[in-house]
């Protein structure tokens, strides 16, 4: 307890999340539109450069009295990352899974990334699905009873998401943010960020 007349500085909960998914499912098109673009009338850009290893962006938000970093780690989906990249599952206490709606290999690949989640990530992780580009509605061949469904049997929440129209994402993660804090308020760790990022470039110079 504080001295009186003193207050007591905020305590600042912080999340490692991780996003996972195939390469072009529109990962980093949806970080950037949750820790970039707020405006509602600034536009993202119409095409961003695939992921090349890892790199992660900050976003702070606050409820129920509560403030919470979250550290929000965006994974290159190509198979010559695919061993680094998910070396950076173990610490996360949430993971972003994404597929794009327009692509019938990217929804496939769930399966194996939730195959790596269970496999290296640590135990009582959070997960969340997202059947993202659902401003795409000419071009969807996966229908959203199938992104349900898989959802259901993984017992996870499902979102269709669109980056470029700003659909579902501020709830998408809200949810995560919550499910983290409801299920392990205790473990949520005061991560050196400026040190990981650091080690996270320097280790994707060695893979180029």
């Amino acid at each position: 307890m504080a001295p009186p007349g003193v207050y007591e500085a905020e305590k600042v909960l912080q999340a490692k999340i991780v996003m996972a998914g195939e390469s072009c499912a529109g990962k980093t098109s949806i970080l950037r539109r949750y820790t970039e673009l707020c405006p509602a009338t600034l536009s993202p850009p119409t095409s961003y450069i695939a992921t090349i290893g890892i790199d992660f962006k900050v976003k702070t938000i606050s409820f129920n009295d509560t403030t919470m970093k979250l550290q929000i780690w965006d994974t290159a989906g190509q198979e010559r990352f695919h061993t680094f990249t998910t070396s950076f599952f173990r610490g996360a206490h949430g993971f972003v899974l994404v597929y794009d709606i327009t692509s019938t290999e990217s929804f496939q690949g769930i399966v194996h990334w939730m195959k790596d989640i269970h496999e290296k990530a640590d135990e009582n992780v959070e997960i969340i699905l997202l059947g993202n580009k659902c401003d795409k509605e000419a071009e969807r061949v996966i229908p959203k009873n199938r992104g349900e469904k898989l959802a259901w049997e993984y017992g996870i929440p499902f979102f269709e998401t669109s980056a470029k129209d700003n659909i579902n994402i501020e709830d998408a993660f809200l949810v995560l943010a919550k499910e983290i804090l409801n299920k392990s308020p205790c473990v949520l760790l005061d991560l050196d960020m400026v040190d990981l990022h650091e080690k996270a470039q320097k280790r994707n110079c060695c893979k180029l």
